[in-house]
């Protein structure tokens, strides 16, 4: 995904989640998937394979993932399902990057709302996010990596 302007950002209000600015604050499971979030968004922006090769191998490698592979693709539906619901690219950080992009701080937000199992927030910010057309999918898609 290419850099754009921060008026391409996700633009949701702002949560405690929404306003970590840094992977330090993001728990474990949320760091791994930022991080598979990130391969994948270089996977588009490149088109190079090994992007998603590396997206794998981290995700195999990441400590507590019992099906890594089911992990790489849930990621992977829920940043086509975004990408296919919104007029702009996400903008992802490289994957080394210590900061969060203000799309992938939402993100870290959708994750965290939906371990908190609190369906009524998260539809509410996935409606905010991608419209009532993509509304169930959306949650579906958040869900299912939730709790991966």
């Amino acid at each position: 995904m290419h850099p754009s302007t921060e008026s391409n950002a996700l633009d949701l209000p702002a949560s405690p989640a929404s306003s970590c600015r840094s992977v330090e604050g993001c728990d474990d499971f949320c760091r791994v998937a930022l991080s598979v979030f990130r391969f994948i968004g270089a996977a588009y922006a490149t088109g190079a394979s090994d992007c998603w090769e590396a997206a794998y191998r981290f995700a195999d490698e990441a400590p507590g993932i019992s099906d890594s592979p089911l992990l790489v693709a849930r990621a992977a539906a829920l940043v086509r399902i975004l990408r296919n619901g919104r007029h702009c690219d996400l903008r992802f950080m490289p994957p080394s990057c210590r900061r969060l992009s203000k799309d992938e701080a939402e993100l870290v937000r959708l994750l965290t709302v939906a371990r908190r199992r609190e369906a009524g927030e998260l539809k509410a910010v996935v409606g905010q996010l991608v419209g009532r057309e993509q509304e169930s999918v959306t949650v579906q898609a958040v869900n299912a990596l939730a709790f991966c």
